[in-house]
């Protein structure tokens, strides 16, 4: 595994509605995430991914233009970055495994 030095979670909203297309669009963008080869963790409002700083930004960065894909429907995305220059972050793992269980 490659260095983790940053994490993000992003929320890619569709303007819209209609429970189907968000449920469409936003498959859609975790599909994205999938395919990227990070470690990711959806949640029911946002998603968290864990690696390489730029790795990530690039991930970001293509979010609205992936789900411009499949919809013309606008969308907002939501992010917040975690990082650390010259060391790991703490992992999704250590954050959340304790809470599995219950």
């Amino acid at each position: 595994m490659s260095q983790i030095n940053a994490s993000i979670a992003v929320q890619v909203l569709p303007m819209t509605a209609n429970k189907s297309e968000v449920i469409r669009i936003v498959d859609h963008v975790i599909a994205y995430i999938d395919h990227s080869g990070v470690n990711y963790q959806v949640g029911a409002f946002e998603s968290t991914l864990e690696g390489d700083y730029n790795q990530l930004m690039d991930i970001l960065k293509a979010l609205p233009l992936v789900a411009a894909e499949i919809t013309d429907i606008p969308v907002m995305v939501y992010s917040k970055i975690n990082m650390t220059p010259n060391g790991d972050v703490l992992t999704i793992a250590q954050k959340t495994d304790k809470y599995l269980s219950k």
